[in-house]
């Protein structure tokens, strides 16, 4: 398998995954009633302010652009770890299925909240059990969707 399929393999792979993912999480909050997650806007907030750079327009545009980059970055995330992961299948690493869904699922949440935590949107530490489970279950989906489309890429490239 080539690195640029393997790469692009992987990059569906994240995208299924990603949508496994949001689906999860908007199935949530439609059970639940809760709000939409305010820290992926509060995350690219704080990298702008880091990074000292400028996010252009008036207050209103300025917001609805933070409103768009934040979920993006979930979306870069998701789509990168599954190209992550297709590059290193194209590598020869083919692990079981479940070892394969753990990794995508590790990689995204360290993904996700690894820049979170550093700089300061949210603390892991202090989250509730609830808190855990709102924020794993998503991404067990995410890594199941992952692991799926790769183990079935996997089986149409080697029935040529």
């Amino acid at each position: 398998m080539s690195l640029l399929r393997g790469f692009l393999g992987g990059a569906a792979a994240g995208a299924a995954g990603t949508t496994a993912l949001n689906a999860v999480s908007y199935l949530g909050m439609a059970i639940k009633g809760r709000p939409a997650s305010s820290t992926p806007q509060a995350t690219v907030e704080k990298l702008v302010d880091v990074a000292q750079l400028t996010i252009p327009g008036s207050d209103e545009v300025r917001k609805n652009r933070i409103a768009g980059i934040g979920p993006l970055t979930g979306v870069i995330v998701g789509v990168g770890v599954g190209a992550l992961l297709g590059l290193f299948r194209s590598a020869g690493w083919r692990p079981a299925p479940v070892v394969s869904g753990l990794a995508a699922t590790v990689g995204a949440l360290i993904g996700g909240n690894v820049p979170m935590t550093v700089l300061g949107v949210t603390d892991p530490r202090i989250w509730t059990a609830k808190d855990w489970v709102s924020d794993i279950a998503p991404h067990l989906a995410y890594g199941v969707v992952v692991a799926a489309t790769l183990w079935g890429f996997g089986r149409h490239a080697s029935s040529r």
